[in-house]
């Protein structure tokens, strides 16, 4: 079973080990910093689309970011 926790967890590391700052990422997604350094530390989760264009931009696979694909 896939718990959210697992969720936050792997995108915080895609986020860390992406080469993009916080800033990069935020301007390319249309959303403020603070935004993406809650989505590091697992205070919130981007929205279904954030999380789509998200997934484009770092080259990682959506199944792997919601614990289908391991």
């Amino acid at each position: 079973m896939v718990m959210i926790e697992q969720i936050q967890q792997r995108l915080s590391e895609v986020i860390k080990q992406s080469g993009y700052s916080q800033t990069e990422l935020a301007k390319r997604l249309g959303v403020r910093q603070q935004t993406i350094s809650h989505y590091v530390k697992g205070n919130i989760l981007p929205s279904l689309d954030t999380l789509a264009n998200l997934c484009i931009i770092l080259d990682i696979s959506s199944d792997y970011i919601l614990g289908i694909d391991k």
